[in-house]
C-alpha cells in the first residue's frame, strides 16, 4: 500500500513558476512509476507528465518545455517544476503511482492517487 500526499499548490500569476511535490510512503518507492495528472473545472482528468522507475520522463504536449518531472528515491518524493504558467494550467493536480516495470500514460493504469493540490494561475 502506498500513500501519496501532494503539496506546493497555490495562486500564481501567469508567467511565473511553481513546484509541486508528492511524498510517498513505503520502502519500495524506487520500484514505482510516478505521474502527474490534472483536472480543470468541468473537464476530465488528463495526463501531464510521467517518470519511470528508471528515471525516463515523458510529457503531455501542452507542457513540454515548461514542466519538468523528477524524482528523489532517497526522499520518496516526486516533483513537478512548472515554469511559464498559463491561466489554462489552472487545475487540481494529482500525483499517481503504479508498481513495477510498467510506465503507463493512462489514468486507469495507476493504482494509487493523492488527494490533489489546487493550482490557480491568474492572468
Amino acid at each position: 500500500q502506498v500513500q501519496l500526499v501532494e503539496s506546493g499548490g497555490g495562486l500564481v500569476q501567469a508567467g511565473n513558476s511553481l513546484t509541486l511535490s508528492c511524498a510517498a510512503s513505503g520502502r519500495t518507492f524506487s520500484s514505482y512509476a510516478m505521474a502527474w495528472f490534472r483536472q480543470a473545472p468541468g473537464k476530465e482528468r488528463e495526463f501531464v507528465a510521467r517518470i519511470s522507475s528508471g528515471g525516463n520522463t515523458d510529457y503531455a504536449d501542452f507542457v513540454k518545455g515548461r514542466f519538468t518531472i523528477s524524482r528523489d528515491n532517497a526522499k520518496n518524493t516526486v516533483s513537478l517544476q512548472m515554469n511559464s504558467l498559463k491561466p489554462e494550467d489552472t487545475a487540481v493536480y494529482y500525483c499517481a503511482a503504479v508498481y513495477g516495470g510498467v510506465w503507463p500514460k493512462v489514468e486507469r493504469s495507476y493504482s494509487y492517487w493523492g488527494q490533489g493540490t489546487q493550482v490557480t494561475v491568474s492572468s
